[in-house]
C-alpha cells in the first residue's frame, strides 16, 4: 500500500480524506491544514492524523494529495515533487500555464508520478461511452450550477468549464486551431457565464456554455459523428448512442427508417451501454496508485492538465 497525505481540508479535501481511509491501495498517513484549530477539530472528531508541518508530511508519504485553492498548487506541488514524491493535485492543476510547465518538466526530471484531479474523466457515464467516440466533429457541453460562493475567486471557465475542456481534448486527437469567447461577470468580480467556440485543425468545432449562476444544475455533452450521435449527462450519470446504418432491403415491423431527398435509406438504431454505478473520485485516486506502482502513465496526466488549462487561458483572454 501507498502512503498517502493529502494538503487541504477544506469541503472536497474532507472527502479525499474519507476516500483515502476506504481505499484498499493507500495507507492514509494524515494531512495538513493552515487552519491549526480546524485540523485540530478534525482530527478530533474522525481520527485523522493532523500535521502542522507540511515538510513534515510530506516526507511521511509516498503520494502527496493536494486539495488546497488553485493559488497554492504550483508551490505545494513544486515542494512535492522535489521531495520526490508522487502527485496528485486537484484541478486546475496550477494557476498559470507557466507554472503548469514547470511541474511537468520537474517531475520528468525527479522520475515522479503525476495525476490531475479531472473527475469527470471518471464518470461512469462518459467512461461507458469514451470508446465510442471517434473523430466527433461537432460537440457542445452546458455545465450549469446554481451560485455557490466557494469557487468564485476564479473565472467559471477554470471553475466549472474547464471539466468540459478537458473531456474534450481527451476525445479530440487534433490541435486547437482557433478559440472564439465570451464571458459576463454577473454577482463575483471574475465571469460567472461564458460562452466557448473551439476550432480543431481537424475541422472539428466545440461549443462549450458555462454558468455559476443558473436556475438549475446541468452538465451534459453531445458528440456528432459520421452515423452516431452521442450523449452524457454527467450529473444524472446517464448516456445515450444513436447510430445510423445503411437500412435493409426489407425493414422490420419496427425498424427506424429515415430516407433523404436523394432517396439514401438509413436505419436508425439505439447502442446503448451499460453505465456502472462508481464512484469517480476514488476511482480516480485508486487509478493513480495503478499508474505508480505498474510504472504507467497516469489516466489524466500533469500533461493532460497542463494542455486543459492552456485552453482554459486562451479562452479567458478571448472574453
Amino acid at each position: 500500500m501507498l502512503k498517502a497525505g493529502v494538503l487541504g481540508a477544506g469541503h472536497l479535501g474532507k472527502i479525499h480524506l474519507r476516500l483515502l481511509k476506504e481505499s484498499e491501495k493507500y495507507e492514509l498517513v494524515g494531512f495538513y491544514d493552515i487552519e491549526e484549530a480546524g485540523g485540530r477539530k478534525l482530527e478530533g472528531e474522525l481520527g485523522y492524523k493532523y500535521f502542522n508541518d507540511l515538510d513534515a508530511l510530506i516526507a511521511a508519504v509516498d503520494v502527496v494529495d493536494v486539495v488546497t485553492p488553485t493559488l497554492s498548487h504550483f508551490e505545494v506541488g513544486k515542494k512535492t515533487i522535489l521531495a520526490g514524491k508522487h502527485l496528485f493535485i486537484e484541478k486546475p492543476i496550477t494557476n498559470t500555464v507557466e507554472e503548469a510547465e514547470e511541474l511537468v518538466a520537474l517531475a520528468k526530471q525527479n522520475n515522479v508520478k503525476g495525476q490531475v484531479g479531472h473527475v469527470e474523466r471518471f464518470n461512469p457515464a462518459f467512461t461507458a461511452v469514451a470508446e465510442k467516440i471517434e473523430n466527433p466533429m461537432f460537440i457542445e457541453a452546458h455545465r450549469l450550477a446554481e451560485f455557490n460562493p466557494r469557487g468564485t475567486d476564479v473565472p467559471v471557465v477554470l471553475d466549472l468549464m474547464i471539466h468540459d475542456i478537458d473531456a474534450i481534448l481527451s476525445v479530440v486527437k487534433s490541435e486547437v486551431k482557433e478559440i472564439s469567447a465570451s464571458g459576463v461577470s454577473v454577482i463575483s468580480e471574475t465571469p460567472d457565464i461564458a460562452n466557448a467556440r473551439i476550432k480543431f485543425e481537424n475541422g472539428c468545432v466545440a461549443n462549450l456554455t458555462a454558468s455559476r449562476i443558473s436556475l438549475k444544475n446541468m452538465r451534459k455533452a453531445r458528440f456528432f459523428q459520421k452515423d452516431a450521435y452521442i450523449s452524457v449527462d454527467f450529473l444524472e450519470k446517464k448516456c445515450e448512442v444513436v447510430k445510423m446504418k445503411d437500412a435493409p432491403e426489407v425493414p422490420g415491423d419496427f425498424d427506424m427508417i429515415l430516407q433523404n431527398a436523394e432517396g439514401l435509406k438509413k436505419q436508425i438504431y439505439f447502442d446503448n451501454p451499460q453505465v456502472n454505478p462508481n464512484n469517480a473520485i476514488l476511482d480516480e485516486l485508486n487509478s493513480f496508485a495503478d499508474a505508480i506502482e505498474n510504472d504507467t502513465t497516469p489516466i489524466v496526466s500533469l500533461e493532460h492538465g497542463t494542455r486543459a488549462l492552456k485552453v482554459a487561458k486562451q479562452i479567458i483572454n478571448s472574453f
